[in-house]
């Protein structure tokens, strides 16, 4: 049996497409909408390539190398070292009292001084790492002194006299100044010892009085230190103290002074040249008859050479 297609005509003003071309327009409908979904994407990868240049391998390698070193801790700096021999021209001016008898005064040039002197050991020491110093000075002296008392009995009066001073101090670095210029507050101890040997002998030494007497103390001092590197030949240092405060075994009161001009002849050696002055208020009363005072000022220049290591 033959079937027959029957084909409804489309409404008027309308035109009817094959199903072969409306499948095309669908196809080119979707390729726009793609094509305006993929222009955002497109734009937003174009503005990151221009902030974030596209990586290439060298720079994937390099990236860790990068944040090591910025994470790194700096390298350890190392301690740095000065030993120092000196001598110091001392003279003495200010008050001795012992026992019960009246105080009476003392002012001792060095020429004065050296016509007894006896020997002398002086250096000092000093280390730094970073913002902190140490430092360590050592001062020792002896003086003897003989007197003939004309009595008939051929009496001589016999002084030795040593004096023994040892500082120690702590510095740390303010945060002042520029290269060069190193400024620290210091806190550290003085310790003064002062032994006096006497002998009193008649008729030829068969008759003899002799006697040592010891005083020391120790303070607590503070101050400043600075060190000022002029350029890389000169230099300048200066130092300040104040302490013994009157506490129990210190004295009432100490401080010093000291300046100095420095030139570095090797990078391992250097000299210097300055002025020192160092001041004791020391009373100690053990009895009636047995008290010691001395108020007294050593004084005088002094020149120094360092090895640095």
């Amino acid at each position: 049996m033959t079937q027959h297609r029957t084909e409804t005509a489309a409404p008027s003003g309308t035109h009817r497409q094959p199903v072969h071309a409306m499948g095309r327009c669908r196809r080119a409908r979707a390729m726009a909408v793609a094509c305006c979904l993929a222009l955002p994407v497109a734009t937003l990868s174009f503005g990151l390539d221009v902030l974030s240049p596209p990586a290439r391998a060298a720079d994937l390698t390099a990236a860790p190398a990068v944040a090591a070193t910025a994470f790194a801790p700096p390298p350890e700096s190392k301690w740095q070292f000065q030993a120092v021999l000196y001598g110091w021209a001392t003279g003495i001016n200010g008050n001795l009292g012992i026992r019960d008898l009246p105080t009476f005064p003392v002012d001792a040039s060095f020429a004065d001084i050296l016509s007894h002197f006896d020997g002398a050991v002086m250096g000092s020491f000093l280390a730094k790492k970073d913002n902190w110093t140490l430092f360590a000075d050592l001062f020792w002296s002896q003086l003897s002194a003989s007197k003939s008392i004309d009595d008939g009995r051929g009496t001589q009066f016999d002084l030795s006299q040593r004096l023994l001073i040892v500082s120690g101090a702590a510095g740390y670095r303010l945060p002042i100044g520029g290269p060069g210029f190193d400024l620290s507050a210091t806190a550290g101890f003085r310790y003064q010892r002062l032994t006096a040997d006497t002998t009193l002998s008649s008729f030829g030494g068969i008759v003899s009085l002799a006697e040592t007497n010891v005083k020391d103390w120790l303070d607590p001092v503070f101050g400043l230190a600075l060190q000022y590197r002029i350029n890389e030949k000169w230099f300048l240092n200066a130092l300040a103290d104040v302490g013994g405060f009157g506490l129990p075994s210190s004295s009432k009161l100490t401080s010093q002074g000291l300046v100095s001009v420095g030139y570095n002849w090797t990078e391992a050696w250097s000299t210097a040249i300055g002025y020192r002055a160092l001041y004791t208020d020391y009373e100690s009363v053990t009895g009636p008859r047995s008290n010691f005072r001395y108020e007294t000022t050593l004084h005088g220049p002094f020149m120094s050479i360092a090895y640095h290591f």
